[in-house]
This record gives C-alpha cells, structure tokens and sequence, in this order.
C-alpha cells in the first residue's frame, strides 16, 4: 500500500506538470537550442518554419481538449440523465434529422479548419526561397561531413568524447557537441541538402523544424533561415547502425561578420589540406 501512495504520489505530479505546461502556451521548461530536464513542450523556436510548427501545435492542442471536453459532457449527461434508474421507460426515437445534418457538418467544418493551416504548412516547409547560402549534409556511420559547395569548404564534424568535452569551458551538452560545428549567419536563408555515403540517415534540428532523410545516391534538400544567434544542437533521427546515437548535429548562428571571419579561417585550412593531399599523392609516385 506504502508502494502505491508514493507511484500515485508521482504520477500525480508529473500530471500537475503537464497541466502547468499547457496552461502556459506551451512555453515552460523548453530550452534554446537544446533539450532541457523536465521538458514537456517543444523547443523554444528559431525558424519561421518552427514558429509555424509550434503555433499549429498549440493550435491542435486547444481543438482536441475542446472536442475532448465535449464528448466527456456528453457521457456524463448520457449517464446521469439516462440511466435505469433515473429513466426506467427509455424513448424509442431512432431518428433526428438536426443531429444528424449536425454531426455529419461539423466534423467537415473541423476537417476544413485543421487542414487550412496544415497545407500551409506544408508549403513552407516544402516552397524553398533563393537560398543566401548552400550547405551539403553527407551522413557517414558515425558521422556528418559538410561541403559549402560555393565557398569551397568542407569538414567532417565528430561527436566530442567525455574527456575532450571535460576540458572546455562551457563545456558543451553531452553527447552532443561536436569538434567541428556547421556555422551559418543570422537572418539568411540556408539551403540544407542531404545525401549518405554508406546507409539512411535523417538530418534533425528541432529548433528550426527541419527533419530530412539523407539517402545514398539521392540528394535531398530543405531550408530554414535561423532568427537568433545561438548553437543549436539535433541529431540523426533515422536508426543508422550501432553509432546510431553517437552522431549529433550543432549548428553555431553567428552574425555575418563573425561568420566571414570563419569562412576565410576555413577556407585557408581548406587549402592547406588540399596542398598536403597533393604532397602526399605525389610522394607516393
């Protein structure tokens, strides 16, 4: 019995927790770019696209508990009012034309009104803009590697270990920062295109509300234009391989001058390590 208060006792507050969440819009305990102990929402949004999300979440929510509510009113008026005792000669009517026509139109109104901003949506998440910049995802096991085809840039970005992890300041959530990050400015749209060396992969970013199949041989594409600096961390959201869970995603949004800064930065080590290639491949000759 002892057992039994204490599991109710839980899961009465993990019950007041919920309602606490929803009553607030759907904002507590959710954390920029990460995710956050006792969260029950979504991410906090950095992305028109994730705004969307989150509004037509909210949105979804507040019809279901109406409909919910409704339903449940109706059962307790059915039990109540319409029970052997409190009604022993029950009615006979089979038919009610209004009801009928009722419950037949209203689901069609509901439908209308949910598919609307559904489609919506789904537009802007499908219609890319002229992109300001280009990025290529390759899913490799475990790993991703990043090609700024316009600029001339690529790296490979690896999960960090616990003991590199312990000797940065701040160190970087676990089993999620990465020894190169995927950097891009603020307020530019990013084309996000995705394709795999090896297996499926699925290229995930909750804050921006992009989530993209990186398939071998196919290429993939999407888009999200970040609204706030930040790092943003997500992973791969398609079951890989054994390393499945050890391939995170960070993406560092810097204003556009410290994103020019990094660019040359990379594009100079870019050089290098073509240089070095060539050095290499002509040794061996």
């Amino acid at each position: 019995m002892r057992m039994s208060k204490e599991r109710i006792g839980q899961w009465s507050l993990g019950l007041a927790i919920a309602c606490c969440a929803a009553a607030v819009g759907g904002t507590a305990f959710a954390e920029m770019g990460q995710p956050a102990p006792w969260e029950v929402t979504l991410q906090q949004p950095a992305s028109p696209v994730m705004e969307n999300i989150v509004w037509f979440h909210s949105f979804l929510l507040w019809l279901v508990t109406l409909i919910t509510l409704f339903v449940l009113a109706l059962l307790v008026i059915v039990v109540v009012k319409f029970n052997a005792k409190a009604n022993p000669v029950p009615s006979k009517t089979t038919h009610h034309t209004l009801i009928e026509v009722a419950w037949t139109i209203v689901p069609v109104l509901i439908l209308v009104a949910v598919a609307v901003p559904s489609f919506r949506l789904l537009f802007l998440e499908l219609d890319i803009p002229k992109p300001d910049l280009t990025v290529k995802a390759t899913g490799n096991q475990w790993n991703w590697t990043y090609t700024y085809p316009d600029d001339k840039i690529e790296f490979t970005s690896i999960m960090l270990t616990d003991e590199e992890r312990a000797k940065m300041n701040p160190a970087p959530p676990r089993l999620l920062g990465v020894d190169n990050e995927m950097v891009v400015p603020v307020d530019k749209v990013v084309r996000i295109q995705t394709t795999a060396a090896d297996v499926i992969h699925s290229w995930a970013v909750p804050s921006f509300g992009v989530k993209i199949d990186a398939i071998p041989g196919r290429l993939n594409e999407a888009w999200f234009k970040a609204t706030k600096e930040g790092r943003y961390y997500g992973q791969c959201s398609e079951l890989c391989g054994r390393d499945h869970a050890f391939m995170p995603i960070v993406v560092h949004v810097v204003n556009e001058q410290e994103y020019q800064a990094w660019k040359k930065k990379q594009q100079v080590a870019s050089r290098m390590r073509d240089t070095s290639y060539a050095s290499a491949a002509a040794a061996t000759r």
